[in-house]
């Protein structure tokens, strides 16, 4: 039986406690001041908070830790695969050490639950899919990482390309990918019916980046919906970006999200501002389960991004507009419980804007102890001071994985 004693945590900012935890599980939360038993940790008055989940990362395209690469991505989903595929080869050094890297300056910031992306295409086959698993063998027991077949050039436009995330599924990937049926294919049909006929055959999940405005998103998203109804796939199908939620008025808008919320399907965010930001209220109070991601980091498309789910806890409050405390810790719950749940229905849908989840007795040892006064100031300071338990045990420190 393993243990692990934590002393002097606030959890969601509460009262001082101590914490009892037995197999990777809280066993008790109690009133500090009791007996200290031999190797407690000292949480230092911390907030103890359930650890980050990164639900939409692209652990195979980051250049985090490298030259400053000036950016000249020319914008838009196709021209920026193409500009990555010309480019991604000349980096300093190999793709699994660029992966690997990325997914530790994850977990040593807090995050101990990944979807990671491994694009698969014509051009690059299968040799980003072994950098993403790579990656996760060399952190095994740190996080738990899923990692989904991705097809960012494409199902369709180039030929093999099925075969390969077939061979990919396999072989070890976790999740069917698919992308803008519509947009990047041109035929939604044959798009999602090999995404869902994969995902069927090899009992795995399916997520779909879903890019496509207006009514053209209305029009994927609704066969996405006949597909998990049809193969009773309730739980199992995450809509990514999901842009035609933030372009849809309220009277259509409602009857969509009390369908995905009907079948269980997830939405992952990646907080992006302007006209794309989701109506993240009403998705949680529709029942539906919402996570949030990274997505790529510093890559060649973009020159975004610091491995940090806790910034993009702070992005996901400040491009939402939330000012008041209650909204703005809600976005930490989205950050942290909330990825939990996409990753698996076993993890329940927060219910509503004060739901505060994931540190009681029963609840996963999967933890990060943050500084900060209150968890809206934690997201606010976004401060180094943390301490990140993954199955009851410490896989990093201030930054730095143990």
């Amino acid at each position: 039986m393993s243990e692990l004693h934590l002393t002097g945590v606030r959890p969601w900012g509460g009262d001082l406690s101590d914490v009892d935890i037995k197999d990777g599980r809280i066993a008790a939360v109690r009133p500090a001041g009791g007996v200290v038993p031999e190797g407690a940790l000292d949480g230092e008055g911390r907030l103890l908070i359930p650890s980050f989940s990164d639900v939409h990362v692209h652990l195979d395209s980051t250049r985090l830790g490298l030259p400053w690469r000036p950016n000249d991505s020319p914008g838009g989903v196709w021209a920026n695969m193409l500009h990555d595929r010309a480019h991604w080869r000349d980096a300093e050094v190999p793709m699994t050490e660029r992966s690997t890297r990325m997914l530790e300056l994850l977990i040593a910031r807090g995050v101990t639950r990944v979807r990671g992306y491994a694009q698969i295409d014509a051009d690059c086959k299968l040799e980003r899919f072994e950098a993403v698993a790579a990656a996760r063998e060399a952190h095994a027991g740190r996080a738990d990482v899923e990692i989904m077949a991705f097809p960012q050039a494409g199902l369709l436009r180039e030929p093999g390309v099925p075969e390969l995330m077939e061979e990919a599924l396999r072989t070890g990937a976790n999740v069917m990918g698919g992308l803008d049926p519509c947009g990047v294919d041109g035929d939604p049909v044959r798009h999602l019916d090999v995404v869902f006929g994969l995902a069927e055959k090899y009992g795995v999940a399916v997520d779909v980046h879903l890019h496509e405005p207006g009514e053209l998103g209305l029009f994927s998203l609704g066969k996405i919906i006949e597909r998990t109804r049809a193969l009773d796939m309730h739980g199992k199908v995450t809509i990514s970006h999901a842009f035609t939620l933030a372009h849809t008025p309220a009277p259509r808008l409602d009857p969509v999200l009390a369908e995905l919320a009907e079948l269980d399907i997830s939405v992952a965010t990646v907080a992006p501002p302007g006209p794309n930001t989701l109506p993240l209220l009403k998705l949680t109070e529709a029942g539906i389960r919402v996570g949030l991601g990274d997505d790529g980091q510093r890559d060649y498309w973009s020159p975004y991004g610091n491995a940090d789910l806790l910034d993009r806890t702070w992005q996901l409050a400040f491009t939402n507009g939330f000012r008041n405390d209650e909204v703005v810790e809600h976005a930490l719950a989205v950050g942290t419980w909330g990825g939990a749940s996409v990753f698996s229905p076993e993890f329940r849908a927060l219910h509503g804007v004060g739901d505060r989840p994931g540190v009681a007795v029963g609840d996963p040892a999967d933890l990060v102890l943050l500084a900060g006064e209150t968890p809206a100031a934690a997201v606010m300071d976004r401060l180094p001071h943390r301490t990140v338990l993954h199955a009851g045990r410490v896989v990093a420190h201030d930054l730095e994985l143990v």
